[in-house]
């Protein structure tokens, strides 16, 4: 097993990223909820939903950190990223396609996270299968 450290350090830092991506995406919420809101009320959606996409970013993204149930968060990760990339699916506007792009892009680094799992360097470590 001491062999698997490069691996264990690798999906540590994966899971660092990805979930800093979320926990950020819950502070942007905070500090400017309105532009989320303005996004949610552009599909019809009420405003409101913004609360509880900012608690799933800081949960997904504090859960990820820790290394804590990721196999499942990583996998609701994946769907989050890939329901909101249609937010931001304006092929006129380069910077929303973008980011509708890097959507998919963190949706699939968070199912490489799902099928590989937390490492060695994480709180699942303790509980097998998770």
């Amino acid at each position: 097993m001491a062999r698997d450290w490069p691996r264990d350090l690798a999906l540590l830092v994966a899971r660092f990223l990805i979930g800093i991506l979320f926990i950020g995406g819950a502070v942007q919420k905070v500090v400017s909820p309105g532009d989320a809101m303005g996004l949610l009320r552009d599909w019809g959606l009420p405003a409101a939903l913004v609360w509880p996409a900012l608690v799933f970013n800081a949960s997904v993204g504090a859960g990820l950190v820790l290394g804590f149930r990721t196999r499942l968060l990583a996998c609701l990760a994946a769907g989050y990223c890939a329901f909101t990339s249609l937010f931001h699916f304006l092929p006129d506007d380069p910077w929303q396609m973008t980011i509708f792009v890097k959507n998919w892009s963190i949706a699939g680094g968070c199912l490489a996270l799902a099928v590989a799992g937390a490492g060695r360097f994480a709180l699942d470590a303790r509980k097998p299968g998770r």
